[in-house]
């Protein structure tokens, strides 16, 4: 019998835009082709939590999406922290980065606080970043998406990036050149697109650490065809990223 991973998405009914459910598909898909069960708990507001969570994910928003989930955000709040804090794998998109940081301050000058697991804040700004992107990672290596954000993000000091981008005008802020923000084992980025088809090493390090965490260890028990189908899920990933690498902004 297959060993089980709980995968949860975070409120995909307003936080769910530009493809950000891609993310869930790879993670379902490449759990089961690494021989795992994954078990899938769509959370929104207001609905029950789930009694073990081994991986949260959670995509991007326009600002009334993010002004719709942030009382049950609040609620949930110690929860995502203390998960957080005992290292269960995160991925938040574009408005949950945001959210997931101390604030985000709207280009009308309304604040939504956030929970503070990222040390970022965040402010609108009448620019808007948009297009492809690619980003140096000392992780994941290039980390390849798509950026569209009117929000500019600032790292406290010591706060690590998922990585850094070599153009002005893109990543966090179109300033210094960092993109997203990694704390412990939650990440936090603007790249959609959505971003684990085309980065599989994200999705194999969200992956592996969940179920070392519940397990102990990761030992894919796959058969011929499992290896097969992950090797063409590979391939087509690496296709995708020479193709939106070289795409103009």
């Amino acid at each position: 019998m297959a060993k089980a991973i709980d995968v949860m998405s975070l409120y995909p009914k307003d936080m769910n835009i530009y493809g950000d459910w891609g993310n869930v598909l790879t993670i379902t898909r490449r759990l089961a082709l690494y021989g795992y069960e994954p078990r899938l708990y769509v959370y929104n507001q207001g609905d029950a939590w789930p009694g073990h969570v081994d991986m949260i994910l959670g995509g991007g928003g326009q600002d009334n999406g993010q002004k719709k989930i942030t009382e049950d955000l609040f609620l949930r709040a110690d929860e995502l922290r203390s998960l957080a804090a005992g290292g269960t794998p995160m991925l938040t998109i574009c408005g949950l980065y945001q959210l997931f940081g101390e604030y985000f301050e709207t280009i009308d000058g309304t604040r939504l606080d956030g929970i503070g697991i990222f040390g970022v804040y965040t402010k609108g700004r009448d620019v808007r970043m948009i297009g492809n992107l690619v980003e140096h990672s000392k992780q994941f290596g290039d980390v390849i998406g798509y950026e569209n954000h009117s929000g500019q993000t600032f790292l406290r000091e010591g706060v690590q990036p998922l990585g850094m981008v070599d153009a002005e005008g893109t990543g966090n802020n179109g300033e210094d050149h960092t993109e997203g923000a990694m704390v412990g084992n939650v990440i936090g980025t603007y790249m959609h697109g959505s971003l684990l088809p085309k980065n599989p090493a994200i999705a194999d390090f969200l992956i592996r650490t969940a179920v070392e965490r519940r397990y102990g260890e990761f030992q894919p028990q796959q058969g011929e065809q499992q290896r097969a189908d992950l090797a063409r899920i590979n391939a087509v990933a690496e296709q995708a990223r020479e193709v939106a690498a070289a795409r103009p902004r």
